[in-house]
């Protein structure tokens, strides 16, 4: 399940993991202008972990969950 909503500065993107067993903490997606940052709560360590993705390395990724095992450079359009 997820969710999508759109701010002023930003959409975030709220994954929620609502599978079968242990759950892991909810996943948000910030998307801005020049940046994609992905957060996520780490109960254990009682901190948040954040990881900033530049438009282009998000872009990568996403052409990237569809390959196979290879090195790859995306044409630019």
């Amino acid at each position: 399940m997820f969710t999508i909503e759109h701010g002023f500065e930003a959409t975030s993107i709220t994954l929620i993991d609502d599978t079968v067993g242990p759950l892991l903490e909810d996943v948000c997606i910030k998307s801005y202008d020049d940046r994609i940052v992905i957060e996520q709560w780490d109960a254990t360590r009682d901190r948040m972990h954040r990881i900033t993705l530049s438009m282009n390395q998000a872009r990568d990724l996403a052409a990237a969950l569809d390959l196979p095992e290879g090195v790859y450079q995306r044409a630019e359009p």
